[in-house]
Formats: structure tokens, C-alpha cells, sequence
């Protein structure tokens, strides 16, 4: 049960890792997946400067993830809050994860396509820009790409955040819901107090129940 949260969390974490380090404001925001708008899970997602959480959600056992990425130190921290403890790793140590969000960093949201390009899966493909969109109020550059396995991807950035706000493929669609800029608070991205380190040396043992 916790390996399989945790792998959640480090999946979702990794979807993002490019992007952020090129985010020019802080923000919060929610994930809404739009191919499931039923739904009631939305990961919360908090970015500073070199830092990033990520609060995937309770399922119906009332189970969560939070996951929290230091950019400086290259380090990634999963937060058990139903055992008051974490665990820490590389950043890439989920990096064998299946992405599925159209997520990537861009230095310039009105020249994104070469960014996007730069990706492993799409290297080969094509990609153009549509032009101006507005997607929840917010000014956003429209584009249009073809990834190397033929997959159409649409993705939205948003110049300020330098990052996509909406995106939609043929398996994966969704965008950032209630996105409030500002400086986000240090303690979102420090260990809670009285939490204890897991020895991730028994991940591969069967977890308790």
C-alpha cells in the first residue's frame, strides 16, 4: 500500500521537474484531469524559486502522497503523513516512470517548440505554434506537435510561469485550476516536525496493510 503511494507521488513529481526550473513566479495551483472531470482527486501543487510540492490527494481509503523536490540539492522528499514519516532520494530515482503529462521547460513561452522538440519521445517530430489563447483568464502562447510515435499533443503555456497551463494528447488531457501567484510559504517544503526517516532499504519487502 505505501510503495504503491509512493510511486504515485514520485510520478507525479517527475511530470514537472523541467518546467519549474525556468518558473519565474511562485504559485499554486490544482491539476484537473479533464478526461476524468468526475473525479474528485486534484493534486495540489506549490512552487517557490529551487523548490516544489506536490500533494497528490486522499483516495477513498483516505490515503495521500506529498511529495517535495529541492531543484539545488537535485534531491526529492515523500512525506508518509499517516506514519509521521518521509524518505528521501535523487531526484531521478523515479525517472523509469511513464510520462503522460505534456509538461516540459521552455525559456521563452513565444518559442517553445524547440524545447519541446529537445524531449527524448518527440526528438524527430513536429511541432508549431497555433498563437494567442486565453485558458481560465489567463494569457497563454497555443501550440500544436506531433510527437515521434505520431501522437498529437495541444499544449498552452502561459508566458509569465513560463509553463503549460493546459494540455491535451491522446491519452492524457487536463490543466492548472485556481493558480495563485505569490511567494509560497517556507515550512510547504521542510520536514514536518516529528516526522522520522523510513529505511528505504525494506522498500522491497512486502509493506504492512
Amino acid at each position: 500500500m505505501y510503495r504503491g503511494m509512493v510511486r504515485i507521488s514520485c510520478f507525479v513529481a517527475l511530470l514537472i521537474l523541467g518546467s519549474l526550473a525556468l518558473a519565474q513566479t511562485e504559485f499554486s495551483a490544482e491539476i484537473v484531469d479533464t478526461m476524468k472531470p468526475d473525479n474528485p482527486r486534484h493534486p495540489k501543487i506549490y512552487f517557490a524559486k529551487d523548490k516544489m510540492r506536490i500533494e497528490s490527494g486522499a483516495d477513498a481509503r483516505g490515503m495521500g502522497g506529498v511529495v517535495v523536490v529541492n531543484f539545488t540539492t537535485q534531491t526529492s522528499m515523500v512525506l508518509i503523513d499517516q506514519r509521521h514519516m518521509y524518505m528521501e532520494m535523487p531526484m531521478q530515482a523515479a525517472g523509469g516512470q511513464r510520462i503522460t503529462f505534456n509538461f516540459f521547460k521552455t525559456g521563452d513561452a513565444e518559442a517553445a517548440c524547440s524545447d519541446w522538440l529537445s524531449q527524448a519521445r518527440n526528438n524527430g517530430g513536429s511541432c508549431h505554434k497555433v498563437g494567442s489563447d486565453t485558458v481560465n483568464g489567463r494569457s497563454t502562447v497555443k501550440y500544436e506537435g506531433t510527437s515521434t510515435s505520431g501522437d498529437s499533443n495541444t499544449f498552452w503555456i502561459d508566458p509569465k510561469l513560463r509553463f503549460p497551463v493546459k494540455w491535451a494528447g491522446k491519452n492524457n488531457a487536463g490543466e492548472l485550476r485556481n493558480i495563485q501567484e505569490g511567494s509560497q510559504p517556507a515550512s510547504l517544503f521542510e520536514i514536518p516536525a516529528g516526522y522520522t526517516k523510513m529505511d528505504m532499504g525494506g522498500m522491497g519487502q512486502r509493506p504492512p496493510q
